[in-house]
């Protein structure tokens, strides 16, 4: 087992992964996500941490370090999109690729890593917390442009 920051050759095994997240989503048009790819390999903020067996990859989450104005300029660190594939689950792949998300964020000065779960399962909910994030902490606000009448159409 290897564990790395997505690179370009990558993307293929990623949205492969990705298609096990969530099951609802509407198909990625292709040159849509290698735009979306490209940019995020070339921004200094966000990265894709994934753990391979063999030259397979079985887990994987993005990261993203936002650069800050308080806490003394340090940054804090957003994961999101975490995933193990369904047949590696539950083998401790993921608590590996978090940890190693979060140990480039502390590297990286951040002086917090939030990440937020649409899960509800109280499984998930202990895997985050047996990784060291607290759902004590705060409270977290969502909206989505299909919530607010009249500004989903005209986006």
């Amino acid at each position: 087992m290897k564990i790395r920051i997505l690179d370009r050759d990558d993307l293929d095994q990623l949205l492969i992964l990705y298609g096990q997240l969530n099951h609802d989503d509407p198909p990625i048009d292709s040159g849509l996500s290698e735009t979306i790819w490209n940019q995020s390999l070339e921004s200094d903020f966000i990265d894709y941490v994934g753990l391979f067996d063999k030259n397979r990859l079985i887990s994987a989450c993005q990261m993203l370090v936002v650069p800050n104005l308080t806490r003394g300029g340090h940054p804090y660190c957003l994961v999101e999109n975490v995933v193990t594939h369904i047949d590696y689950r539950n083998k401790g792949y993921g608590k590996q690729v978090l940890e190693h998300a979060i140990g480039l964020a502390w590297q990286r000065n951040c002086y917090k890593v939030m990440l937020m779960s649409g899960r509800k399962k109280e499984s998930v909910n202990h895997f985050y917390k047996s990784v060291g994030f607290s759902d004590n902490e705060k409270q977290a606000y969502v909206i989505r442009v299909n919530d607010i009448r009249g500004v989903g159409d005209s986006v």
